[in-house]
C-alpha cells in the first residue's frame, strides 16, 4: 500500500496538530481542518506548510455541508482518504450547569456531539462509496462514565460520541469500511489548563494529579499517530493511558518529579460567557 491519506480535524493545535506532525513524518498525506482560515493557515504553518503531502482548510464541523466539502477538498487533493481522526472539540471553564447559558451549552453539544457525528456520516458514506477506509472518534473525560463537578456539557457529550461509536460499529458489520475509539488519556493541552481559568487553588491540587497521570502532547501524538497507521479492523481501540500504565505512574510517583504543562497556566478570571 502507497501512502495513505488521514484527515485529521482540529488539526491545527494540540492533539491535533501533534497527530498531524507524527502522520507526516511518517509518511501519510494529511489533510487538516481549523475552525477559521487564520487558524488553519497558522496550523499549515506550524507543520511546514502546505504542499506535496499537506493541505486544510476550514470548516464548522456543526455544518454537515462544510464537513462534506472538507471530504471533497481532501479527495480532489490527494484522491482518496484512507483514515479520518474526529479530533475537532471544545471544553469550557467548570461551572455548574445552572451558571452555563443555553448558547454554551448548545454550542459545545453541536461541535461535540453533532459536529463529530456529522464527520461520521460524512467520512463513512465516502468510504463505503471508494471501498475502504477506517474513521476514530476522539474519546475524553466522560466517554467511560466517570463524573466530576463543573464538567456536566462536556462530559456528556463524550459519554453520548461513545454511544454514538458503539452503535456506528455495528451498522458497519461486514462492510469494508471501520470504526474505532481513540483514547489520549491526560494530555497537557491548553483546553485541558483553561477548563480551570478563574479556579487557581483547585488548578494548583489537580495538577500534582495531572502531573502523575498526565503526559505531552509529543509524548502521547507520538503513540497514536503511530498506531492509526497500522492495520485495524472495526471496533478497534487505540489507547495512551491504559490501566497497567497507570498501575505503573502512580508506583513511581514518588521518585520522578514532574511538570508537564510547563508555562501553561489558566487564566486568573473566567472570560465572560456568551449571553452573560
Amino acid at each position: 500500500m502507497g501512502a495513505r491519506t488521514v484527515v485529521v480535524t482540529g488539526g491545527t493545535r494540540g492533539i491535533g496538530r501533534g497527530l498531524a506532525r507524527v502522520l507526516l513524518a511518517n509518511g501519510a498525506r494529511v489533510f487538516i481542518t481549523g475552525t477559521t482560515p487564520a487558524s488553519t493557515e497558522a496550523g499549515l504553518a506550524a507543520l511546514g506548510g502546505a504542499g506535496a503531502n499537506l493541505a486544510g482548510t476550514a470548516c464548522d464541523i456543526a455544518d454537515r455541508a462544510q464537513v462534506q466539502a472538507v471530504w471533497d477538498r481532501a479527495i480532489e487533493t490527494f484522491g482518496q482518504v484512507d483514515i479520518w481522526i474526529n479530533n475537532a472539540a471544545i471544553s469550557m471553564a467548570r461551572a455548574p450547569l445552572w451558571e452555563i447559558p443555553v448558547e454554551e451549552v448548545q454550542h459545545i453539544v453541536t461541535t461535540n456531539l453533532v459536529g463529530i457525528s456529522n464527520g461520521d456520516a460524512v467520512a463513512i458514506k465516502g468510504m463505503l462509496a471508494q471501498g475502504h477506509g477506517m474513521v476514530w472518534n476522539m474519546e475524553g473525560f466522560g466517554s467511560d462514565g466517570q463524573i466530576q463537578k463543573g464538567m456536566a456539557p462536556y462530559g456528556s457529550t463524550k459519554y453520548a460520541l461513545h454511544y454514538v461509536t458503539k452503535t456506528t460499529v455495528k451498522d458497519l458489520e461486514g462492510t469494508p469500511v471501520g470504526i474505532g475509539f481513540m483514547s489520549p488519556g491526560i494530555v497537557a493541552t491548553d483546553m485541558l489548563v483553561h477548563d480551570y481559568d478563574g479556579q487557581p487553588e483547585e488548578w494548583e491540587r489537580v495538577k500534582k494529579f495531572f502531573n502523575i497521570l498526565g503526559d505531552t502532547v509529543e509524548d502521547v501524538t507520538q503513540h497514536l499517530g503511530t498506531e492509526v497507521l497500522k492495520p485495524h479492523k472495526n471496533g478497534d481501540r487505540i489507547e495512551w493511558l491504559t490501566k497497567p500504565k497507570a498501575f505503573r505512574k502512580f508506583a513511581t510517583a514518588p521518585f520522578r518529579k514532574r511538570d508537564i504543562f510547563g508555562d501553561q497556566k489558566p487564566l486568573d478570571t473566567v472570560p465572560p460567557r456568551s449571553g452573560s
